[in-house]
């Protein structure tokens, strides 16, 4: 699935000055490497539905692993002790060394030597543990995102004379201890880098899975069909505290979605909630929501967070204009598109908004081959919209209660009436203000 530089920051995929982003809070690494990796699993999304299901189908192994997975000893630590021991350089060991003159080499060098034994703590530590990991994992094979590891895993891991040595025992041993510290440095180096690799897209996958059982997601079912669609019940936003659930369903007869509600009702979450659950499910992961069923898509393309371009000279408005443009010249190149739309055309007034939305609208829901959700504020237009099937009308209700709004984010069939303006206006005391002001 393509996604463009717009749309990652659109949906909130990455950090920014104000809030963490969703890559983040889904990270449980245990290593740095392993939190490169996972930015690099999260960034690019997949786009057969054989690779996505693979990865799914490993996920659910992650998961049934577990506890396993839990306890393994390699952390961040051991990953950066080795990465010091390959960084440094000793006083050269001895390709054979006896016991005599290991106790020499550890008395002149001693710095080294003991940074030697604790690197080989740890470099053993390492080896170990992907050996009993390769020994659990090694059944599942057959799957293709597995067999990936597991194959280079088994080719550098296989008949290693250390697998069997308790490194508590070398603390007695400077000959053991050299002799697997040049083994390590001088012959082992590009295996063990090779490993190390390895290991960090394991770290990604644990990260992934651990997620997934922390917050509660399950994976979408995929459905062969060449036209697209998406449906899903109880939606949640990933980051939003004690979200309210809502259910959707776009498909070929119903392909445009129209967004109506006052502002703060929720129709911006909601929209960023779809795309963050399409995203999720193109990367393999479980998604927010208690179930969802959707066709592989082509792109996901956004239109939220328009801003206009001092150094440019470039308006809110012609940013707009730009965005819009480049949406429909890639969605009419007949491929499947999923394409979010919040707040069209806020930088001109309102009848020119009205007139504008009206066409960009009538344009999006003839293409057959692409779901749209677009929001606006102008229910006015939403009339002579009606003529058309494909659309179908959504809003978020709000209650007026002693002009205190009540807010309740349940997603209703139909198109809002609210005017909630002026009462938000008075009841953050603006009004009596400018009232002040005027006496």
């Amino acid at each position: 699935m393509q996604v463009d530089k717009t749309t990652i920051l659109d949906i909130g995929l990455l950090d920014n000055n104000e809030s963490i982003g969703l890559a983040s809070h889904l990270d449980f690494c245990k290593t740095n490497g392993g939190k490169a990796k996972w930015m690099q699993l999260i960034t690019h999304p997949l786009d057969t539905k054989y690779a996505i299901e693979s990865r799914q189908s490993a996920l659910k192994i992650f998961l049934a692993e577990k506890a396993f997975l839990d306890q393994m000893k390699i952390s961040n630590g051991t990953c950066l002790v080795i990465d010091q021991f390959y960084g440094n350089s000793f006083s050269p060991i001895p390709k054979q060394i006896g016991l005599l003159s290991a106790y020499w080499y550890q008395f002149w060098n001693k710095t080294d030597y003991a940074l030697i034994a604790y690197s080989v703590h740890h470099l053993i530590t390492f080896v170990q543990a992907l050996d009993q990991w390769l020994k659990v994992f090694e059944p599942y094979s057959n799957n293709t995102e597995l067999n990936a590891l597991i194959a280079p895993i088994k080719k550098h891991i296989t008949q290693l004379d250390c697998l069997s040595v308790d490194s508590k025992d070398l603390k007695k041993d400077p000959q053991a201890v050299l002799e697997l510290g040049y083994f390590f440095y001088y012959q082992y180096k590009a295996q063990l880098k090779n490993l190390q690799n390895h290991f960090y897209v394991v770290d990604a996958y644990y990260s992934m899975a651990t997620a997934i059982q922390e917050y509660g997601f399950n994976f979408p079912e995929w459905v062969d069909q060449s036209s697209p669609m998406i449906e899903f019940e109880d939606a949640v936003h990933p980051l939003v505290t004690n979200a309210v659930g809502n259910n959707l369903s776009l498909t070929a007869e119903s392909h445009f979605l129209f967004l109506t509600g006052a502002n703060m009702a929720g129709k911006s979450t909601f929209i960023k909630t779809v795309g963050l659950l399409a995203y999720l499910a193109h990367i393999g992961m479980g998604v927010p929501a208690k179930k969802c069923r959707l066709s592989i898509l082509d792109g996901l393309i956004t239109n939220l967070t328009t801003a206009d371009n001092v150094l440019k000279g470039e308006s809110y408005f012609f940013n707009e204009v730009q965005r819009i443009k480049h949406t429909l010249t890639q969605v009419m190149d007949g491929k499947k598109y999923l394409v979010l739309i919040d707040e069209l055309f806020k930088g001109t007034n309102i009848i020119d908004a009205m007139k504008c939305s009206t066409k960009v609208i009538e344009g999006l829901q003839a293409l057959n081959q692409s779901l749209c959700i677009l929001s606006t504020h102008l229910y006015e237009i939403s009339e002579p919209l009606k003529v058309y099937p494909h659309i179908q009308f959504c809003y978020f209700e709000t209650a007026v209660i002693d002009k205190t709004l009540i807010f309740n984010y349940n997603l209703k069939k139909g198109v809002s009436q609210d005017r909630l303006g002026y009462l938000i206006l008075e009841r953050e005391g603006v009004v009596e203000l400018i009232e002040r002001i005027n006496t």
